[in-house]
């Protein structure tokens, strides 16, 4: 049981499975900071200086009564809020995510099979039949006799 556990885990695909998890687990707070400190300042600038991470609908007031300054004084006055300015984030950094996953894997190892694909020499598929030189039927390329005239056929 322990060998086909080992033989299992030593496939390619689960370790190449593996590394990715780990690598994209290590990629994952770098896309985070893009957003959030590089990308979306600039866009709430441009939006009339609106810091995404602050937009939020409370539903009920906390101990404290509002209007609140900001999500963080929300939450701690114990405020339950629908946080859509950091789903907002999530989403960009999911579109970030994905573009970079594409451009810079998904293409250049798509470019890379075509050019392995040409490169292979163009195997011409054998044909199944013949024609019948009697007849001029089809019929099997290894047949030594036609099965519609019965002539004998050279090979």
């Amino acid at each position: 049981m322990l060998k086909d556990f080992k033989a299992f885990i030593m496939k390619g695909n689960v370790v190449d499975m593996a590394v990715g998890i780990i690598i994209g687990a290590a990629f994952s707070p770098i896309i985070a900071s893009l957003v959030k400190d590089v990308i979306m300042p600039p866009i709430g600038l441009a939006l009339g200086k609106v810091d995404f991470s602050n937009l939020y609908v409370v539903l009920r007031q906390g101990k404290v009564a509002g209007p609140y300054t900001s999500l963080a004084v929300a939450q701690t006055a114990g405020a339950i809020t629908i946080n859509y300015g950091n789903f907002i984030n999530t989403i960009i950094t999911f579109v970030i995510i994905a573009a970079v996953v594409f451009f810079f894997v998904v293409r250049p190892i798509a470019q890379m099979n075509a050019r392995q694909k040409a490169k292979e020499p163009v195997v011409a598929a054998l044909p199944a039949t013949k024609e019948c030189p009697f007849c001029f039927t089809q019929i099997p390329v290894k047949a030594t006799r036609c099965p519609n005239c019965t002539s004998e056929l050279k090979k």
